[in-house]
């Protein structure tokens, strides 16, 4: 009993050694995805975008300013980082996706 024992506190050992955790540098939090995706929708409000469209399984937000066509595509990556990209169908105010992500940048504490 006592060999098997032993035996087991060896394998369990050899097993947790074997492990090497990456974590994130110090001083930085990675971004979670509802918090970027909500980040995303209040930035694009706070800059006059009428939200028609907010759905987070499909990471999208989508909505309208002075006839143009806002959206944020909010993706998971592979290796849990978050990607957000910010688009318009026209360019009749070509400082407004700088000033949303701007927003964005002040909402995620950047």
């Amino acid at each position: 009993m006592r060999n098997l024992l032993a035996t087991l506190t060896f394998g369990v050992i050899l097993a947790v050694s074997g492990c090497t955790y990456y974590g994130y540098p110090a001083g930085t939090v990675p971004a979670s995805y509802d918090r970027s995706f909500s980040a995303a929708a209040g930035a694009m409000r706070d800059q006059g975008v009428a939200i028609n469209v907010q759905d987070p399984a499909s990471g999208t937000v989508a909505g309208q300013r002075d006839g143009s066509t806002v959206t944020a595509s909010v993706r998971q990556q592979a290796d849990g980082s978050v990607r957000v990209q910010f688009n318009t169908s026209d360019s009749r105010d070509p400082g407004l996706l700088d000033r949303i992500s701007q927003s964005y940048d002040r909402r995620m504490g950047r």
